[in-house]
């Protein structure tokens, strides 16, 4: 049974990230791609697990933009590929990401 609120779309896009902890210290950094994208959340690959119990802070290239989204990781598993997989659900959002974000999302939809 889906559990998801929104479709995923593939779709291959480079970022940046930085894991935080609950004292709200980067803990970890590094450079990754989305595998899919919605609405809600991306799947994200890295060369090294990101921790479930650590915010994501994340800086995604969409086309011509950047945005800035945190999140949280809702599960992590190796991929096909041997590097690990996170699936991010998206929390704080600005106008203005959420904007270009639904701009790119509604890009896959139209087709």
């Amino acid at each position: 049974m889906e559990k998801r609120k929104h479709t995923r779309y593939n779709s291959t896009n480079l970022l940046s990230y930085a894991c935080v902890n609950a004292e709200n210290t980067v803990v970890q950094q590094g450079m990754g791609k989305t595998l899919d994208v919605s609405e809600g959340g991306i799947l994200l690959e890295t060369h090294v697990p990101i921790d479930p119990n650590h915010r994501v802070h994340l800086d995604i290239g969409f086309r011509d933009d950047v945005v800035e989204i945190v999140g949280e990781v809702a599960y992590t598993r190796t991929g096909k590929t041997g590097r690990a997989e996170s699936g991010i659900r998206f929390g704080e959002l600005s106008d203005r990401d959420h904007e270009i974000l639904l701009k790119f999302v509604e890009g896959f939809q139209k087709g």
